[in-house]
């Protein structure tokens, strides 16, 4: 092992939390490497307005920012996914064909959320196709909206978001049956149910409606979607990490530590909620936490 491949932390993922731990970590005079993969969440929001200081940014030039902003505080980036973790005294990340060594490891990948195969998504997606009710349910305020998805939680977000930004809502089910009881409620509150597969989006500029594989043709100028999400968290398949009961998240304490000593996890892949604003937090708080024990050393 050269000097070159030998750090005080691995960062893996260049989101919000990532980004944040990094640029503590690189005020602190410590020696960083940040593994960013192109590609997450963050980098397709358009609209990022409950951020503290920011009116409206993108999330392409939230990461932007702040790349350079750690890159100016010594963090060494590399645009490679990390393949894989060992503990052997300290941490040995794989990325590409080089192995890096450190005492501490932030992940920071964040997730990934499937979504069905729907002609035109790319033209309205993050504008008027969404994924996220916390980031950007605020843009639907008003607007005729149809909820798509393939669980029930489709049916709670259906009511949670009549309370908060439209009464003109609908349903679309997929790959779901809803009954007849669950059907009646939604009525009752005026949100029609229906069953089937989405296949493209109709509308230039403006969503206008979502076409079914049926030929059925629903109106909307909105679109929440739900279909759950897939952490990018393969990486870490060889650490026996605790996750939660579902064997999904990674459980940690209060300070974002994992069951795995020195393995800090943030945002998306740890219970709890994830915005970009409560990932830097997280990324801060860790990166505060660490340069203290480096200091113990």
């Amino acid at each position: 092992m050269n000097d070159q491949q030998r750090f005080d932390c691995v960062i893996i993922g260049a989101g919000p939390g990532g980004l944040q731990a990094a640029i503590h970590l690189g005020r602190f005079n410590r020696r960083v490497l940040l593994l960013h993969r192109p590609g997450g969440r963050t980098a397709h929001a358009r609209h990022i307005e409950n951020f503290l200081g920011l009116k409206l940014t993108t999330g392409p030039d939230l990461i932007e920012t702040g790349l350079s902003q750690a890159e100016h505080f010594g963090v060494v980036v590399r645009r490679e996914a990390a393949t894989r973790i060992e503990k052997g005294g300290d941490f040995l990340v794989e990325a590409g064909a080089v192995v890096y060594h450190a005492p501490y490891v932030i992940a920071a990948s964040g997730a990934t959320e499937p979504l069905p195969q729907i002609k035109n998504l790319g033209r309205h997606f993050a504008r008027n196709f969404h994924t996220c009710v916390d980031c950007d349910g605020y843009r639907t305020i008003g607007k005729k909206l149809l909820l798509m998805g393939n669980s029930m939680n489709s049916v709670r977000l259906a009511f949670a978001m009549q309370r908060m930004f439209t009464r003109d809502v609908s349903l679309l089910a997929v790959d779901f049956r809803i009954s007849e009881d669950d059907r009646e409620i939604l009525g009752e509150d005026g949100i029609t149910v229906y069953e089937g597969v989405p296949m493209a989006l109709h509308g230039e500029e403006q969503l206008e409606a979502v076409e079914l594989t049926d030929g059925r043709v629903i109106s909307c100028e909105a679109v929440m979607a739900g279909f759950g999400m897939r952490l990018n968290d393969d990486y870490l398949a060889g650490l026996p990490l605790k996750r939660d009961g579902a064997g999904f998240k990674i459980l940690t304490g209060h300070n974002c530590e994992t069951s795995e000593q020195g393995l800090y996890a943030i945002g998306t892949l740890r219970e709890g909620h994830a915005q970009a604003i409560i990932a830097a937090g997280q990324g801060a708080m860790v990166a505060i936490e660490i340069n203290q024990r480096l200091l113990q050393l």
